[in-house]
C-alpha cells in the first residue's frame, strides 16, 4: 500500500509587527527623511502630554499618569497614520514609469464612489504608453501612462467614444508624467478628486455600467496584479 507523501508545511506569514518593520524599513530605504516625520509624528504628542501633565494646576498622579499614557496612544496614532502616507508614496515611487503603474493606483488608492479597471481602455502598441478610464462624481477622467505624444490619438478616440455613448457626462484627462502640468503617482488621486462634482453615486454606477457594457478594453499588453505595497526599496549604493 502506498504512502501518502506528506504535504510541504505553509510558510507561515509575518505577525503584525514584523509587517509594520518591514514597511517602516522600506519606507526609510525610499526616503531617508521620512524617520524625522516618524519621529515628529510620536514624540509631538508625549511632550505635550508630559508639559500638561506638568504644567497644568492641580494633578495628581493618576492625572499626570493618564496625560502621559494619552499623548503616548496619541503618538503612536499618528506614527502609524504617517506610517500609511509615506510607506505607499514610497511604494509608487518604486513603480513610477513602470507599465501598468496607474491600474495600481486606480485598483489600491481610489475611495469606493469611483468606477476604474486596473486594465486599459487603450494602448499604444510600440511604446506601450496606456490611457485609463475611470468615472466618479466629476465624470469620465481618461488618465494616460507614458508619452503622451504616443497617445493623442487614443485620447481623442476615448473621448469621442465616452462623448457618443453618456454625452452629458464631463470627460477629463489626467496625463501621470514628469511634464508641468502633468502629475506624479501618488498625487493621482488626489488630482482626480479636484473637479467640480457633476455626478451622484446612483449616477456614477450607470454611467460605469454603460461604458463598461458597451467598450471593450484592448488586449492586454500591460502588466496585471502589480502591488505597490510589495515593491522593494532599491538598496543604495
Amino acid at each position: 500500500m502506498a504512502r501518502s507523501t506528506p504535504q510541504a508545511p505553509k510558510a507561515k506569514e509575518p505577525g503584525r509587527l514584523k509587517q509594520m518593520y518591514q514597511v517602516f524599513t522600506m519606507t526609510r530605504r525610499a526616503d531617508p527623511k521620512s524617520v524625522w516625520w516618524f519621529l515628529l509624528a510620536f514624540v509631538g504628542p508625549v511632550v505635550l502630554g508630559v508639559l500638561l501633565a506638568l504644567l497644568l494646576p492641580g494633578q495628581n498622579w493618576l492625572a499626570i499618569t493618564l496625560w502621559i499614557l494619552a499623548g503616548v496612544l496619541l503618538g503612536v496614532l499618528l506614527f502609524l497614520i504617517v506610517l500609511g502616507r509615506l510607506a505607499e508614496r514610497a511604494a509608487y515611487s518604486q513603480i513610477a514609469g513602470q507599465p501598468g503603474a496607474v491600474g495600481a493606483v486606480l485598483s489600491n488608492s481610489l475611495r469606493r464612489q469611483w468606477r476604474s479597471s486596473e486594465m486599459p481602455v487603450a494602448v499604444h502598441g510600440r511604446s506601450q504608453a496606456a490611457v485609463y478610464r475611470a468615472v466618479g462624481t466629476p465624470g469620465v477622467i481618461l488618465i494616460t501612462e507614458g508619452q503622451r505624444g504616443n497617445l493623442k490619438r487614443q485620447v481623442d478616440e476615448e473621448r469621442r467614444k465616452v462623448q457618443r455613448i453618456v454625452p452629458n457626462v464631463p470627460v477629463h484627462v489626467v496625463h501621470v508624467d514628469d511634464d508641468a502640468d502633468g502629475v506624479t503617482l501618488h498625487k493621482l488621486p488626489k488630482a482626480m478628486n479636484q473637479y467640480k462634482k457633476a455626478l451622484n453615486r446612483n449616477e456614477v454606477l450607470a454611467v460605469a455600467n454603460r461604458l463598461d457594457s458597451m467598450t471593450h478594453g484592448p488586449a492586454a499588453a500591460i502588466p496585471k496584479g502589480m502591488d505597490p505595497m510589495r515593491a522593494r526599496a532599491g538598496r543604495p549604493r
